[in-house]
């Protein structure tokens, strides 16, 4: 069982929107040696959305190959149509993925028998486990948590990014499913909480810039030390707040690129972050101690 501050990994590219695999070399070390629990490749913040298939793939083998067993990874495959979405699975299968992470289909907006039809045809398909993943405010698709329940009894399917930050929500999850799941926060602002209330930890955009200091938060919310925990985070809190000024991952690889962590490099229909949000980026920086 994962627990801990999980990375949804950013994408490093060249100014011309090509990958930059050194620099995505060098991250995935850097997490490793800073405590991150697992890697999270291609999903939303890894600009899952502008790579091509054959790219997402070479994404994942290369994460997992650099990994090498030293930390889990647990790759983006979601897509809204199915047969995609079990392709890209056995690409990450294939590539040796510990799991998959699954984004409810976007755009095409399933119901809720839908949803599970999806799901359960990519565990028929792949023999790899599956870490739901719904992100309503971006899919316009929201997995109710009765859906969840449902999906919990099938054998692939392990956990769930719950990324509506509402924590009642992930209540009422916990209440219906009657086999086990793990839950892990999707959002940074909430997870604290989450992760007190019984979640096994945090799939964060946060963990790019300061995995070290994510990872001491996740532990004291782990071991159940609320005030700790609290305290901890406070020097992140405008991080989790200001890492989404434009829309994810834009003021992330502003951030990692002003660490010089990678180069500036971004696809349209994503641009560079806009210059008036740059102090407001760089001060949370500052605050959380991974900035002179």
């Amino acid at each position: 069982m994962i627990q801990g501050s999980i990375v949804a990994l950013v994408t490093p590219m060249h100014a011309d929107g090509a990958i930059d695999w050194q620099r995505l070399d060098e991250l995935v070390e850097w997490h490793i040696a800073s405590g991150t629990a697992a890697l999270v490749p291609v999903g939303t913040t890894g600009e899952s959305a502008t790579v091509d298939v054959r790219e997402h793939c070479a994404i994942v083998k290369r994460v997992v190959a650099v990994a090498h067993g030293r930390i889990p990874v647990i790759a983006g495959t979601g897509a809204n149509a199915t047969a995609e979405a079990i392709e890209l699975t056995r690409a990450a299968k294939d590539a040796g993925a510990d799991a998959c992470l699954l984004v409810t289909p976007y755009y095409n907006k399933p119901t809720q028998e839908g949803l599970y039809q999806h799901y359960k045809a990519i565990a028929t398909a792949v023999d790899l486990p599956q870490v739901l993943y719904n992100v309503p405010g971006r899919t316009a698709c929201d997995m109710l948590p009765a859906t969840v329940a449902r999906l919990a009894e099938i054998d692939q399917v392990i956990a769930i990014k719950e990324a509506t930050g509402n924590l009642e929500r992930t209540r009422e999850i916990l209440a219906l499913c009657r086999t086990p799941i793990q839950i892990y926060s999707g959002d940074d602002e909430t997870f604290v909480d989450l992760v007190l209330l019984g979640a096994s930890g945090t799939i964060s955009v946060t963990a790019n810039v300061a995995p070290v200091q994510m990872a001491k938060v996740c532990a004291a919310a782990l071991a159940g030390d609320a005030e700790l925990a609290h305290d901890l985070n406070k020097s992140l809190l405008a991080l989790h707040k200001n890492l989404f000024l434009e829309s994810n991952p834009i003021p992330v690889k502003w951030a990692l690129t002003e660490m010089g962590k990678i180069s500036q490099g971004i696809r349209l229909p994503l641009t560079e972050l806009s210059p008036q949000y740059h102090q407001a980026v760089r001060d949370a920086l500052r605050q959380a101690g991974v900035l002179n």
